[in-house]
């Protein structure tokens, strides 16, 4: 029975091998890691010498195979042998955005407060993903965003930070201090690598990358908070919103 929809991953696996070509990677992978050279090859599945050399070629091109040059004991020009790659599955597929959505199935029904939950979780992977400051170091607000940006970049984000929006007023206390000017600051981010599986349930997605960016700047210690994320403003865009306090 074919499945109603793909369940592997997209652009993942190496490309299907048929015929002769599928032959002699079989017979490669039967080897165990043993090297064959090209006329052991064109014997053993019964093919021309060009015929094997050509397949072997285009198994390596795949990433399928690797080329080496055997060991000589007399001289002469090396021997050409080839191996196969140890493969990852049976084509090399993988289907991590079905474990994903099973994953969140769990979690919305198993779970009181999904969002919150997520937001924790989120937290907690942004203060350890986040080498934090030595305790006599101060990390200021412009600092903390580059640090900030840095990680996100480095999951796969592409961050445009927009100008910074007009100071507001903060609550002062009780006594009548003046209160606190802080300054918010829009990042654009493109190019989400969570974007298929936050489309789906972008209430639990989104909150676990606000989490993700609550918790960098918290293990910061910047004078910087993540206020919002305002996720899909554009089919390729999420907004997030960093508030700075003034001076920091």
């Amino acid at each position: 029975m074919t499945p109603r929809r793909q369940l592997t991953d997209a652009g993942t696996g190496a490309p299907v091998q048929r015929g002769r070509r599928a032959a002699v990677l079989q017979l490669l992978r039967e080897e165990d890691g043993r090297p064959l050279g090209v006329a052991e090859t064109a014997e053993r599945v019964g093919v021309h010498l060009n015929t094997a050399r050509f397949h072997l070629d285009a198994l390596v091109a795949d990433g399928l195979a690797v080329r080496d040059s055997a060991p000589r004991g007399e001289p002469g020009r090396p021997k050409i042998v080839y191996s196969a790659v140890a493969p990852d599955g049976p084509d090399g597929s993988r289907s991590f955005r079905l474990l994903s959505d099973i994953l969140l199935g769990v979690v919305s029904s198993s779970v009181e407060d999904p969002v919150a939950a997520a937001t924790l979780a989120g937290r907690s992977w942004g203060s350890y993903l986040t080498d934090p400051p030595a305790p006599t170091e101060r990390v200021g607000a412009e600092e903390g965003e580059r640090r900030l940006v840095a990680t996100l970049e480095g999951m796969g984000f592409v961050t445009e930070a927009e100008q910074e929006r007009e100071p507001e007023a903060g609550t002062g206390d009780a006594a009548g201090d003046a209160p606190a000017r802080t300054t918010d600051r829009r990042l654009r981010l493109h190019h989400c690598p969570f974007r298929e599986v936050a489309q789906r349930r972008p209430d639990i997605v989104c909150a676990i990358h606000l989490g993700l960016m609550q918790g960098t700047v918290e293990a910061l210690r910047a004078p910087l908070t993540a206020e919002s994320l305002e996720p899909f403003v554009t089919p390729h865009l999420c907004v997030a919103t960093l508030r700075r306090a003034e001076g920091a």
